[in-house]
């Protein structure tokens, strides 16, 4: 495994709130970034395995711990997701953005810099696309992007989506693909969740194989 430097920062958004975010980056110095989105859950063992993953693929990487608006150092047990339901309600997207656009800030001066965003992140993602100065987006699994359609993107994006997937239903996917055609879709024999081990869903093929296409992509556009 290569040799990584891990730390947990504190970042400051446009209006002054300041929230912590979690970074990796590689023994060598990166050239690209990317900045990761969590799910529902907060900033927990997963999304962390998640940024150490793409920094050990040579990027700076980082989450920023998007609850701590209203819940510092929150991480919600897989077991609670009502409890994740609650503070997603009580969040607002405009204010993720402007601790998005922070860690999107922190990261920039290695190069150009990229999103993956997962479940709630997904969307979040892909509201960042259409909203912040990125160069390419992947989203995993997003709900409700069909409320969103009247944002485009305006950097290119992947999506990755599973076909058993109970809370998004692939006629979504299907509106999503119509509004915006030049974008990468696809679609995995999974659940929704299936990119993460610690869910019932996971789904190791399909883990694998959308982290391939996702590194290939962002090799493609961060340049």
């Amino acid at each position: 495994m290569p040799e990584l430097v891990t730390k947990t920062i504190k970042l400051t958004a446009a209006d002054e709130h300041q929230l912590d975010a979690y970074c990796a980056c590689p023994a060598q110095p990166a050239r690209h970034a990317v900045v990761v989105l969590q799910e529902a859950l907060g900033v927990n063992a997963h999304i962390r395995s998640v940024v150490r993953e793409y920094a050990m693929h040579g990027y700076l990487a980082i989450a920023p711990a998007l609850f701590d608006r209203i819940s510092p150092q929150v991480d919600v047990p897989y077991s609670d997701i009502p409890r994740a339901i609650e503070l997603i309600r009580k969040m607002d997207n405009q204010q993720a953005l402007l601790d998005i656009a922070a860690a999107i800030g922190s990261v920039s001066h290695v190069g150009p810099v990229g999103i993956v965003g997962y479940c709630w992140g997904g969307t979040l993602a892909y509201l960042a696309a259409a909203h912040l100065p990125v160069s390419a987006v992947a989203s995993y699994y997003g709900g409700g992007l069909s409320e969103y359609l009247q944002h485009q993107p305006k950097c290119p994006m992947i999506f990755h989506f599973g076909e058993k997937d109970p809370y998004i239903s692939l006629d979504s996917v299907n509106e999503l693909k119509a509004r915006y055609p030049l974008e990468q879709y696809y679609l995995y024999p999974a659940e929704h969740g299936f990119n993460c081990p610690d869910r019932p869903a996971y789904n190791a093929a399909s883990a694998a194989l959308s982290l391939q296409r996702s590194l290939a992509f962002f090799q493609t556009h961060l340049t």
